[in-house]
């Protein structure tokens, strides 16, 4: 079953809409919320808490995107959870990730909604502007939250490469933001 069926399924309040996107992105999503929180039933629950999610905003929410909606979910909640299970002392890879792109993305106020806007499409251009396979990679480290290992074996080049072709994106990166008048 496609996207439009699945959505279709949501609107009229079908619960054949859950069982559809499960057997659609039911191991996509599994598989990004094991890679935030590192813990097999914690990420069976927050892929059963994003179809929750997902019913109770479908409608009034109509996605372009279905899978980009879905792991947007699946994400926010991993990571809450990772919030939650780890009060005060953060996670390594979490730690890790934030440090490689603290030096270039801005931290920003949390309640400044317009900023953050403005930064995601900021975002947006860059990564349009970014060729397939830095994209990709980009992509796979810090939406994803894939190790090094794992993006390297997916792609089938060294984790120098893929090392080399990250710390060369976050630079890309800042020069962007900085042209683009985000303070660093």
């Amino acid at each position: 079953m496609d996207d439009p069926q699945i959505l279709q399924l949501f609107y009229v309040r079908d619960p054949c809409a859950i069982v559809q996107t499960q057997n659609r992105y039911g191991e996509k999503l599994f598989h990004l919320a094991l890679n935030i929180l590192h813990n097999r039933e914690d990420a069976e629950e927050a892929v059963n808490d994003t179809y929750w999610k997902a019913w109770d905003t479908i409608p009034p929410q109509n996605p372009q995107f279905f899978f980009a909606y879905l792991a947007q979910i699946c994400r926010r909640l991993a990571f809450g959870k990772l919030d939650w299970l780890h009060a005060k002392k953060r996670s390594g890879q979490l730690v890790n990730l934030s440090r490689e792109l603290q030096v270039c993305v801005p931290a920003g106020e949390p309640d400044c909604q317009v900023e953050s806007k403005e930064l995601v499409q900021a975002l947006t251009r860059f990564l349009a502007s970014l060729p397939p396979e830095a994209r990709i990679l980009f992509v796979r480290r810090y939406w994803f939250a894939d190790s090094i290992s794992d993006i390297a074996s997916q792609c089938q080049i060294s984790t120098a490469k893929v090392k080399t072709s990250l710390h060369r994106t976050r630079k890309k990166l800042k020069h962007f933001l900085e042209q683009e008048g985000f303070s660093l």
